[in-house]
């Protein structure tokens, strides 16, 4: 009789407990305006992001390419950093093409020394090549102060093995390093004349050049190449190597460019203890957990080196709701523009949520901030796919209403706005 009672009481207690709230209810409790300003941020949404950054060693954002938008985002987190210390950015090109862009970041005619360099080194830097891009770089370092640094994690870019070459001729290697350098750099010049002539990455020196001529190479810098040298000769025949895998589709390209990012960090981090780092990379590479492409990339292992460390890592990623958005369109050739629109796109996205969640009190030009880290919270259960897989990846999530295209510097043309 007693078990029978304790039943329907535990049976009257669950049916009286309230049923959780559908999705978007939940969405809209952790959902704000956001207003991005070169004044800085305002809004609802604006506490919970200074809070959360003042909070974090380590600041990821995840990014969309090339807009002119999301780097003056990126600008007002560095002035939010910056009060308590900034150490460095680091950045979605390689350690040789950043050393480039930090190098004239604090001059009044960067623009114009980044352009200078892009043209006699087609596709030598990616992204910070950009003229919005160049920009944020110095208005960050200006907040950030003296020491602040650029820190190129990746690989080089398609066209970086002139300015590679050139710099180990620099560095005087050897007689017979310097032979086989100086022919190398010669076959860069008719490689590289040949693409900016056809427009195509495959005529470059990375693509075109014989594994026969790069061993002959490699033999003689290991000779009497020096320590620059053979540091250099490593980041071309490892760059290589990245983009032969991804046009051959043989190997694990993405995951041995992830690996690559993560000793570069590694060995920053080891030169530059309780650093305060910003990050921007493509927002794929900053998941926490397991990316789109199942791969455990760059944000991934910043997460677990913070819980290692005791501190706290942010996870951010910006997107946009429509707008115009910067392509890829050939060796030294101005970025093709196309416009896009999220909910013209099929299939579930959570830019879609969050733009139906917009209340018909907040302005059509205000952002929009998703604090994931409630929802985690709350439970994942009810939520939906592409929702749990992005509170699992990131911390907050942030949609620009809409996004234009940033410039290519060194560019025959200007992109179309």
């Amino acid at each position: 009789m007693l078990l029978g009672s304790l039943a329907a009481l535990a049976g009257a207690a669950a049916a009286e407990e309230p049923a959780p709230p559908p999705f978007q209810a939940r969405l809209a409790q952790v959902t704000a305006p956001l207003d991005v300003s070169p004044a800085g941020f305002s809004g609802a949404g604006a506490a919970t992001l200074t809070d959360a950054v003042a909070a974090s060693r380590y600041v990821l954002i995840g990014e969309s390419h090339l807009t002119r938008e999301i780097p003056a985002f990126t600008t007002q987190i560095c002035r939010l950093m910056a009060p308590s210390g900034l150490t460095a950015m680091a950045i979605e090109t390689g350690p040789e093409a950043a050393r480039v862009v930090d190098s004239v970041m604090r001059s009044a005619d960067r623009e114009a020394r980044i352009a200078a360099f892009m043209r006699r080194h087609p596709d030598g830097i990616a992204f910070f090549n950009a003229r919005d891009e160049v920009q944020m770089a110095g208005d960050c370092a200006a907040v950030a102060g003296p020491d602040f640094a650029l820190w190129g994690l990746d690989q080089e870019f398609l066209g970086s093995s002139g300015h590679l070459l050139q710099e180990m001729l620099a560095a005087r290697p050897g007689p017979r390093a310097h032979a086989a350098l100086s022919e190398l750099a010669a076959q860069d010049q008719a490689a590289t004349a040949a693409a900016l002539a056809s427009g195509s990455p495959g005529d470059l020196f990375l693509f075109s050049v014989t594994q026969e001529a790069l061993d002959q190479a490699a033999a003689a810098v290991s000779q009497d190449g020096g320590e620059r040298v053979q540091h250099l000769f490593g980041l071309l025949t490892e760059t290589r190597a990245i983009y032969q895998a991804s046009q051959t589709r043989q190997g694990d390209p993405n995951g041995r460019r992830a690996r690559l990012m993560k000793r570069t960090l590694a060995a920053h981090l080891a030169d530059n203890p309780g650093a305060r780092v910003l990050m921007k990379f493509g927002a794929w590479h900053f998941y926490k957990s397991l990316n789109p492409l199942d791969q455990r990339d760059l944000g991934a292992f910043v997460a677990e080196r913070a819980d290692g460390e005791g501190v706290a890592a942010l996870h951010i990623i910006v997107l946009g709701a429509k707008g115009t958005e910067a392509g890829y369109d050939g060796v030294g050739r101005p970025a093709v523009v196309r416009g896009f629109d999220m909910m013209d796109d099929e299939g579930p996205d959570w830019r879609k949520d969050v733009t139906l969640a917009r209340s018909a009190d907040v302005s059509p030009d205000s952002w929009m901030l998703v604090d994931l880290r409630k929802l985690r919270t709350d439970g994942l259960a009810s939520a939906p796919a592409e929702w749990r897989q992005l509170a699992l990846g990131y911390d907050i999530a942030i949609l620009a209403p809409t996004l234009t295209a940033s410039s290519l510097l060194g560019a025959e043309k200007a992109a179309t706005p």
